[in-house]
């Protein structure tokens, strides 16, 4: 396999970056908005609090201000990276809470006028799987026949009893209901996975990519598991401590899991970084780069290539029950 065949530079795997600039001819940034949507793990629909690791800004740490227009949020990002990439373009990014936990007509008068605002080429939709009825997903695809729309759905792990542990309000099936209706629709999807989680070992953090890998879903976000002050979990970690991951530990199994997804599929982040305001730990990821560095070398070292150990057929379902 051409470790170049779908990336320039050092890079052995697909980027998002790259996969953009081929689409596009030129830089495409994502810009985080925060409409305000709730989120049924929060409301006492499935649940209340949120996940265990979830911040009061639902998984929008580092989006944008909830109490500015959604316009004023765009230009405000905008600003900041026009002076970096002067003349990009936009895919405008619905981070924070479960961006489809609405009535279809909320929906539309949110996104519609967002596909207006300038240099913007795409939308991308952050939701929970248990939060796809069938009028909403006649919308996103319709969506998808205008624009260029990806739907991030959360995932985390396959295994249920991290679930439970981490209060995510719906099970792996429910989850593969809602990514099979999307895929029927033809609307492309990124997975969010969680390395760290506490109670999973290595094995299970590389059944949960197996799995996923399976799906061969058009995206992949891989995250890296840090604490935040004011979180369940950090309550939890505080009166029962339980390991985080290390930084070459994380590295090692990041390029594990990169062998294991298809080739095809866009790696659109292989870390995660919470607000040091606020961090608990681990504090080495507050240097995403250095990690990033550390993952092209490695796959450098070992001359591999993402998909190399790729295997199409799903694992047998025992497996994955521990």
């Amino acid at each position: 396999m051409d470790p170049f065949s779908f990336v320039g530079g050092n890079k052995r795997y697909h980027t998002w970056n790259d996969a953009l600039r081929r689409r596009y001819g030129q830089k495409v940034c994502k810009i985080p908005l925060n409409a305000g949507f709730g989120c049924p793990n929060r409301d006492g629909t499935c649940g209340t609090g949120g996940c265990t690791y979830c911040s009061g800004q639902k998984s929008g740490d580092f989006g944008g201000d909830p109490s500015l227009s959604l316009e004023s949020q765009f230009h405000q990002m905008k600003a900041v990276f026009e002076k970096k990439w002067p003349g990009s373009r936009y895919i405008a990014y619905f981070q924070a809470g479960t961006n489809t936990y609405a009535p279809v007509d909320v929906l539309r008068e949110t996104f519609e006028p967002v596909l207006a605002f300038p240099g913007v080429v795409g939308l991308a939709v952050a939701t929970r799987a248990d939060c796809l009825p069938d009028p909403v997903l006649c919308y996103l695809e319709d969506l998808s026949c205008r624009t260029d729309l990806t739907v991030e759905l959360g995932l985390q792990t396959i295994h249920d009893e991290t679930a439970r542990r981490i209060r995510r309000g719906h099970d792996y099936e429910t989850f593969l209901r809602g990514y099979r209706a999307l895929a029927d629709c033809g609307i492309p999807v990124c997975v969010h996975l969680i390395n760290g989680l506490p109670g999973e070992t290595r094995e299970m953090m590389l059944q949960s990519v197996r799995q996923v890998a399976a799906l061969r879903p058009y995206a992949v976000k891989i995250h890296l598991l840090y604490l935040l002050r004011g979180t369940p979990l950090a309550d939890e970690y505080q009166s029962a401590p339980f390991p985080l991951l290390e930084k070459e530990e994380y590295v090692q199994l990041v390029c594990d899991q990169l062998e294991l997804l298809p080739a095809e599929t866009i790696i659109q982040r292989l870390t995660g970084d919470g607000d040091r305001r606020s961090l608990i730990g681990p504090m080495w990821s507050v240097r995403k780069r250095e990690v990033l560095n550390a993952i092209d070398r490695e796959m450098e070292r070992r001359g591999t290539v993402q998909g190399i150990r790729f295997r199409p057929d799903p694992p047998c379902k025992k497996e994955v029950d521990f």
